[in-house]
């Protein structure tokens, strides 16, 4: 037995610790780019998601992280040089929001009172600094735990100076692009959190409210339409003068209106129109006419336009009249259910109604505060509100809605309430409602098709629908298109012509391809569809937010009044320019552009603001832009922004050399072009729009060569940004790969997360089951189609959180370990002589064809596993994954092998060396998703020197540690297929054995006899005593004197004697027809399969004979049966 052995236990916490700085020392972790330059090795790489510094991480990052883990061991061992990029994320928002709780739980100044102050702003950023390396130290030691195989001398930071690089240079590049632009547009407000958010960061739920039907009074429009004293009211006969339908029957002298149907009658207030359908009967006769706002006074327009919803039915319509107008064909649309024909116009606060009033070029009024309680300081002026306006001032959105309510009913102006449940967007970090709110942003043109275009054709070809081609071909020429084609139909063959050992191919899949082009896949493929159907209705991007922590948007900018405007024209010769804009770069003596400026100038009040984008590093020029005057943009840029560089930021884009000199890291230089594309991203399906789309956009822009800086030609005045010439030069894709893994969910079946508070710690798993066991049932539980949820129990001792579900991994922890102790105790314990090297022991390498049928039964399982295994691994079919090597070690190797070999294997070396080869294998197989105890238990086994087995390749460690020794390779001829016929010929007899001493409760250690023909036990010699040690039996040529029990074993009864005393014959009958019920059950449903022409006509041809073949295999075993039970008496 190898020195020392292994403890009788497995005990977590003993070895962990110590074999996750066997790995650190040994620096088995580290990848070294310079390897894959050289040719010496193919590059593998992913990005970690980085993790929020908000909270510790919780199951959730546990499995995202061990399904990675596994993935970056596996091609470690595969041969591939592995870069696991670690790393934190910022988030903005949320660690702001996060931060500013607790300060106001520990009583210090919250950041609204820090904004009162000087040096607020740096005093919140420190106590947000101490925040973050609080949290990044702990999620670190969280990872590490878990065993995660990253580089850990490459940790970066959405926030430290090599990223800040990146987001700097980015920034630039696009403003210079023309891709970055500052607008007054409608934005997704976070009225707690008072800041913008994107699209993506809007998160839609239902929530229970009402439709509130609220009556506008009509008037006639006056010389001065300002105001609402000269309002003259419209009657009700007017109206039906005008031809108005429904108007005759209403009371003919009493003022007329309109009904308008809304959900938020606070808006009201921010009304510029009400709208009607140009196809509604009723438009004809409001001709010319306005409405008259209650309480505030203003007159406001009515316009036609065609988003208005026509009712279901009109109020002067009976339903039958409803049902003859309304189009059978067409489907009902659910708003019409709602909807009056009329519609409150508020551009300031609906994005539809935004539109509408672009169309129309109305007014907007914003009535509202950054924290959305009503407010005149925002551009509600005296004008439109009226006298009696100011009763809603300070009053949140909720109590303005029931004090507008209020005032209606009390005017009789109020129709009526209907419940209504619908959809409302609240903000993904504070959970607020948005309020539509109207605020200069600044944009990142993503619509442009050099950002969302390159993003569609990214995608593989057979992954895109046709309409996504049709809107964004390739359109390439037509030489790097028969480049692609080709590059395609290698890919093809050497798929199929991949070796007997079940490796992936070590050629890239995008190899010949010019560009990213069709060259990224989705795993599962359904989310291909997500992926286009986000472009497919994209906006651009809002990246400003009004917060503290974050990047600073690098933008200074300053305003010129009229004169000072119309004299810089002047001193430069230029006329006013038409499109209200200017745009200048300034370069230093090499050519290199510095600073960007935008001049924009407002056609109204002749002035003009000038934004000044400051390339990085130009700490100089900053300097210099303040002294004239210039102020820096206070608002920080999106999370997301920094996330979307990832790929290239972590990598050290744009400036490698800087970025050795930030970490002292002299490789920097080589990690972009050895590892861009990266191989895989592993994420969840909610961050597609939010993070995926983005990193794809902006890893072919930054990386392609589109004016030398990321720029098209249109930038530079020439060209169209939509023709060939811009798409010529676009970068590859930042991931070849994109799978998306499920989710795991708390046990009432929500999404954990850290802004639930849901979330699990592993660490607390860690603590009860140890961290691979954790590893094993999280992988083991994951498919590409169904979350996970994962109910815990709380521990009142510990007070950690644990879940019986974990003992699924333990137990398998469990039967490893054991299965090693006798492995090991199994396995000669000297070591190898002096000088003997690798030649000398493959000179006695053993010939698999030598030894006995359960070795090389074994070693075929282990070819077939070790296929399954690296197929699933490519696939990203983790789970099955889990369950082969569940399969391959705890049915295989303990049930069936160890078992077979116990007489044996003491006295016969060959055998030896085949179980030493057997568990060394596996272990090497099960070291991704296992790897402490893999590693522990192979320190063992690596003290044991013996001959290999031929065909079976097991490359020796690099460094010394499991985590880098080779995957093993395994030969063609390995797989015995004559052996595995025979071993499972055997194996289905035990079984029945087995069966039958079960029923009959024989104890494990007697010995039973098995009355067999000559043919039968001709066939059980053969196998070496397999049979007498797995069934505990002895063999007998005659027939059974007392009594026995019979069983079917291919088409033939046989019996067994020597059960116990006496068999109990009514048992014996019970338990025979209990046999025979469930074979005829199986019978009727196979012969109702093969009676169905649907089955037999449309499934493939073997799949009907295999369905055959098993009918008549049944019906002679039912055979034997009643045969059987004929001689129970």
């Amino acid at each position: 037995m190898p020195s020392e052995g292994l403890s009788k236990a497995y005990r977590p916490e003993e070895h962990e610790g110590r074999i996750w700085q066997r790995w650190i020392d040994a620096d088995a972790f580290h990848a070294d780019p310079h390897r894959v330059l050289a040719g010496e090795a193919e590059p593998y790489c992913i990005l970690i998601p980085p993790p929020n510094v908000t909270a510790a991480l919780h199951l959730g990052h546990a499995l995202n992280n061990t399904l990675q883990d596994v993935l970056a061991r596996a091609h470690r061992m595969m041969g591939f040089e592995t870069l696991w990029m670690p790393g934190t994320d910022h988030a903005g928002i949320a660690t702001q929001t996060v931060v500013d709780k607790r300060l106001q739980a520990a009583g210090e100044p919250s950041i609204a009172q820090l904004r009162q102050v000087d040096g607020g702003r740096e005093r919140f950023i420190e106590k947000v600094q101490a925040f973050k390396d609080e949290y990044e130290a702990r999620i670190t030691d969280q990872l590490k735990a878990m065993g995660c195989s990253c580089d850990w001398k490459r940790q970066r930071f959405t926030m430290d100076p090599v990223c800040a690089r990146a987001v700097r240079e980015a920034f630039f590049r696009l403003f210079r692009a023309g891709l970055i632009e500052r607008g007054k547009r409608l934005v997704n407000w976070d009225p707690v959190s008072q800041t913008a958010l994107a699209d993506d960061e809007v998160e839609m739920k239902e929530v229970d409210g009402a439709f509130y039907y609220m009556r506008y009074p009509l008037v006639h429009p006056s010389q001065n339409a300002n105001d609402p004293k000269d309002a003259q009211e419209v009657t009700w006969s007017e109206l039906a003068a005008k031809g108005y339908p429904g108007a005759h029957e209403m009371p003919e002298d009493e003022p007329a209106w309109v009904t308008v149907a809304t959900t938020r009658p606070e808006t009201y207030l921010g009304d510029t129109a009400v709208a009607v359908n140009p196809k509604d009967p009723r438009a004809r006769a409001l001709a010319g006419l306005k409405v008259q706002l209650p309480i505030v006074g203003r007159i406001i327009p009515i316009i036609e336009d065609e988003y208005v919803v026509l009712p279901l039915r009109y109020p002067w319509e009976t339903e039958e009249q409803a049902d003859m107008r309304r189009d059978e064909a067409e489907p009902i649309d659910p708003k019409a259910l709602m909807a009056t024909g009329f519609l409150k116009v508020t551009p300031a606060h609906d994005p539809n109604d935004w539109e509408i009033g672009r169309r129309h070029r109305l007014d907007v009024i914003n009535v509202m505060a950054p924290d959305a309680s009503i407010s005149d300081a925002h551009g509600w002026n005296a004008a439109s509100r009226g006298e009696e306006g100011h009763i809603f001032f300070g009053k949140s959105r909720e109590e303005a809605r029931e004090l507008v309510v209020k005032e209606f009913k009390a005017r009789q102006l109020l129709e009526q309430v209907k419940p209504h449940r619908h959809s409302v967007g609240h903000s993904y970090r504070s959970h607020a409602m948005i309020e539509p709110y109207l605020s200069d942003q600044w944009y990142v043109k993503v619509t442009d098709d050099r950002l969302r275009g390159e993003a569609q054709r990214a995608l593989r070809v057979e992954q895109r629908s046709e309409e996504s081609l049709r809107a964004w071909p390739e359109s390439r020429p037509e030489e790097e298109q028969q480049s692609s084609k080709a590059a395609k139909q290698q890919i093809r063959n050497k798929t199929s012509e991949s070796g007997s050992s079940g490796l992936p191919s070590a050629d890239l899949p995008c190899a010949g391809l010019r560009s990213g082009d069709a060259c990224m896949s989705f795993y599962p493929s359904r989310y291909a569809k997500t992926y286009e159907m986000w472009h497919d209705n994209l906006r651009d991007w809002c990246i400003s937010r009004q917060l503290w922590w974050g990047h600073r948007i690098p933008v200074w900018s300053a305003a010129s009044n009229a004169e000072d405007t119309r004299a810089t024209l002047d001193r430069m010769g230029l006329d006013w320019p038409k499109d209200n804009e200017l745009i200048f770069e300034q370069a230093d003596d090499r050519g290199n552009v510095y600073m960007v400026t935008r001049v924009v100038f407002d056609a109204n009040s002749r002035e003009s603001r000038s934004f000044c984008c400051i390339a990085p590093g130009r700490a100089e020029i900053e300097a210099e832009v303040e002294r004239l005057g210039f102020e820096q943009d206070p608002d920080v840029l999106d999370t997301w922004f920094s996330s979307a560089l990832w790929p290239l930021s972590t990598l050290g884009w744009p400036d490698a050399k800087a970025a050795a000199a930030d970490t002292g890291i002299a490789d920097f230089d080589a990690l972009l072009e050895a590892f861009n594309p990266t191989s895989v991203l592993c994420t969840a399906r909610e961050i597609i729009t939010l993070w995926v789309s983005r990193m794809v956009m902006f890893n072919r822009f930054f990386r392609g060569n589109i004016g030398g800086m990321g720029l098209s030609p249109v930038a530079d005045g020439a060209g169209d940004a939509h023709g060939p010439d811009a798409r010529a030069t676009a970068g590859p894709v930042p991931f070849k790969d994109v799978f998306i893994h499920a989710m795991i969910q708390d046990g009432e079946g929500r999404k954990m997360s850290k802004s639930l508070g849901n979330g699990v710690d592993p660490l607390d798993i860690i603590h009860t089951h140890g961290a691979d066991a954790m590893r094993f049932t999280l992988v083991q539980m994951t498919t590409q189609t169904q979350d996970v949820r994962m109910p815990v129990e709380r521990d009142e001792k510990t007070g950690r959180n644990t879940s019986p579900k974990f003992d699924i991994g333990r137990n398998f922890c469990n039967k490893l370990w054991n299965a090693a102790r006798f492995a090991l105790s199994n396995l000669p314990a000297d070591p190898p002589p002096r000088g003997q090297g690798p030649a000398m022991v493959e000179a006695a390498a053993i010939d698999p064809a030598s030894l006995p049928l359960a070795d090389r039964w074994m070693l075929s399982r282990l070819a077939e596993a070790t296929e399954q295994a690296t197929s699933a691994i490519a696939g990203y079919q983790f789970n099955v994954y889990a369950q082969s090597m569940y399969d391959l070690l705890w049915r295989d190797f303990c049930d069936w092998y160890l078992e077979a070999i116990k007489p044996t294997v003491k006295t016969n070396p060959a055998q030896q060396a085949c179980l030493r080869a057997v568990l060394d294998a596996i272990l090497r197989l099960l070291h991704p998703i296992a790897p402490f105890i893999s590693e522990a238990i192979h320190e063992k086994v690596s003290e044991v020197s013996l001959p290999p087995i031929t065909g079976l390749g097991l490359a020796p460690a690099r460094k010394s540690v499991l985590a880098t020794a080779g995957w093993p390779r395994v030969d063609a001829h390995l797989r015995d297929l004559a052996a595995v016929e025979q071993f499972e010929r055997m194996r289905t007899l035990v079984n029945s054995i087995r069966e039958v001493r079960a029923q009959h409760q024989v104890q494990p250690k007697r010995i039973v006899t098995l009355h067999a023909d000559a043919a039968l036990l001709t066939q059980i010699g053969t196998v070496c005593g397999l049979v007498e040690t797995l069934a505990g039996v002895a063999m007998s040529d005659g027939s059974p004197d007392g009594a026995s029990a019979a069983f079917a074993f291919e088409q033939r009864e046989y019996r067994l004697s020597n059960l116990a005393d006496a068999i109990d014959t009514r048992a014996e009958r019970d338990r025979l027809s209990r046999e025979l019920d469930a074979l005829d059950k199986s019978i009727f449903a196979l012969e109702k399969r093969l009676q169905n022409p649907g089955y037999t006509e449309k499934a493939p041809a073997h799949l009907v004979q295999q369905t055959r073949d098993e009918l008549t295999q049944k019906q002679r075993d039912r055979e034997a049966l009643v045969a059987a039970l004929e001689t129970v008496h």
